[in-house]
């Protein structure tokens, strides 16, 4: 197969267009072509009166390649495998592998122990995804809240109620079997090739329903609203785990357990903490959602082709470094998407942005978030970042009335040090609902400072970041795990063989494709070591 790079393509290509371009970069006649297909597509809005799509096309011959490539004398053209994931397999296991939780990690972690006819038990403390899902929208509209099963803890993880997004930092292989994982169980077939692929939380759901039922078929268990309690071991090896169901235990025997148990299970940590497993304070960022109205962004992003139909919802990521030392940086936007109530805890706030497959919402979203690390926790216990993030969390839920609505303020407000009183052009999202409050009276002074200076620095780079009618929305806390759960470089504990730490909860991912490639890596490492 031949991949072609840097073909320009206008907004409204057709099938005819591609083609076309990859017989003029390959000075072939169009008989010489038996297939063309995109492999990655992206915007390129550097000039905004000349918007279009940059692609890559892959191509398949009806002559030799070498020949084609010799011929074409092109700098962008070069031959390449078809991708094939092939999963390592020594031999079978002497016991039915464990897979705590049910987020991207273990997900994909148990997918491919299923594969290879491991049969893995999976348990997820929260709920399959439908009943999950009735109980956040209850959350979201009557404040009532469910500890065990909500934006954080059920079926598809913490990424099920977000924009789905799939693009990654991560160079890994792997994430091409996980984008032909989720496109073969449900998910749009245009994640293979949009640099910048998402979901969207309403079809991610289906899609995560659709990977459970396959590891079942496979002879895989999943086990809703099971918390592991409890890891026995002797010599230094996994024995088996104590679970929990219906407040009865269970004791399940087995030499693997996977702790993909994301980055808000708090008492699972606590639990590690007094079973010596090694972990480490690790960095992480607080911040806010900062919302917009979306045709401002488009309008910034795209100029005059911000309503082109081919185009839709802008998205943006940014980072400064402020005069503290501290980055400060957009994280998980959402295009024409919502803030959303993500709480794991009674009587806290917590943040974090979500999308429809059609980022249709009139606003946009991002989470604004300023680098905190391990001195700021002001103690050396391991889980003095967990601790960190609660009392920020409980501030803010008094700051909001005590009633589950989140404090919010206008930027033009909190850059003029002043508290809100009323709302301009951008309605914000949060359900169940929202009060006026500054964000300084619930986040440390040097995080709001450098919030501040990173509004305006952003503003110079995207028009209209530092509005004054932009809602902030806070706090935002849970970008990443608090606590790193050491791995040594068979990616078990350090501590206790057998047992491996996995995904964003362990500190070795941070959003939905890194964690599932991890997830993965997990999964091959138990079958080499076996």
């Amino acid at each position: 197969m031949i991949r072609i790079n840097n073909i320009k393509l206008k907004l409204n290509y057709n099938d005819t267009d591609i083609r076309k371009a990859a017989t003029k970069e390959l000075r072939v006649n169009e008989s010489c072509i038996k297939g063309v297909s995109l492999f990655r597509r992206s915007i390129d809005a550097r000039h905004k009166n000349d918007v279009h799509f940059i692609a890559t096309l892959d191509v398949e011959t009806n002559i030799a390649e070498s020949k084609v490539l010799s011929r074409a004398k092109s700098k962008n053209a070069v031959s390449v495998e078809k991708y094939h994931y092939e999963i390592p397999f020594k031999k079978n296991l002497d016991s039915r592998p464990v897979v705590v939780g049910f987020g991207p990690a273990g997900m994909f972690c148990a997918l491919i122990l299923a594969q290879a006819g491991q049969r893995p038990i999976v348990i997820e403390r929260g709920d399959k995804v439908d009943v999950r899902t009735q109980k956040v929208n209850n959350f979201w509209t009557n404040a009532k809240l469910d500890t065990s099963s909500n934006v954080q803890f059920g079926e598809g993880g913490a990424g099920t109620f977000s924009d789905g997004k799939l693009n990654t930092g991560t160079k890994d292989s792997r994430s091409r079997n996980v984008l032909n994982e989720f496109v073969a169980h449900g998910a749009p077939q245009e994640i293979l090739y949009n640099a910048k692929p998402h979901i969207g939380t309403d079809k991610l759901r289906e899609t995560v329903k659709n990977i459970r039922e396959d590891i079942i078929a496979l002879g895989g268990e999943v086990h809703f609203n099971t918390k592991l309690t409890t890891l026995n071991y002797a010599d230094g090896k996994i024995k088996s785990v104590v679970v929990e169901h219906n407040n009865c235990e269970e004791i399940i025997e087995t030499d693997n357990v996977v702790l993909a148990i994301g980055h808000s299970a708090r008492d699972t940590f606590e639990m590690l903490k007094n079973t010596n497993i090694f972990m480490e304070q690790k960095p992480f960022a607080i911040g806010a959602r900062i919302e917009h109205l979306q045709e401002n962004i488009n309008k910034a992003q795209y100029g005059s082709f911000a309503t082109s139909p081919y185009l839709g919802a802008a998205d943006y990521k940014m980072n400064i470094k402020s005069s503290n030392g501290r980055g400060v940086f957009t994280f998980c936007m959402c295009p024409g998407g919502f803030v959303v109530a993500s709480q794991s805890e009674e009587n806290t706030i917590v943040t974090n942005g979500m999308s429809n497959f059609d980022r249709a919402n009139v606003n946009s979203n991002a989470a604004l978030l300023v680098n905190v690390n391990p001195k700021d926790f002001g103690s050396d216990d391991v889980l003095a970042g967990v601790e960190f993030q609660r009392q920020i969390e409980c501030k803010a839920f008094l700051s909001g009335g005590s009633s589950y609505k989140a404090p919010i303020q206008r930027v033009g407000d909190f850059l003029k040090h002043t508290g809100s009183t009323r709302l301009g052009e951008v309605v914000p999202t949060y359900k169940p609902g929202v009060e006026f409050a500054q964000l300084d009276e619930y986040l440390p002074q040097y995080i709001t400072d450098s919030m501040r200076e990173g509004i305006l620095a952003m503003d110079r780079k995207l028009h209209g970041f530092a509005h004054p009618d932009a809602v902030l929305t806070g706090p935002e806390t849970r970008s990443s795990s608090p606590v790193k759960i050491t791995r040594d470089e068979t990616m078990q504990s350090v501590t206790l063989k057998g047992l491996y730490p996995c995904g964003e909860g362990a500190g070795y991912a941070g959003g939905i494709i890194s964690a599932a490639v991890d997830g993965i890596k997990c999964a091959e490492q138990i079958l080499i070591n076996a």
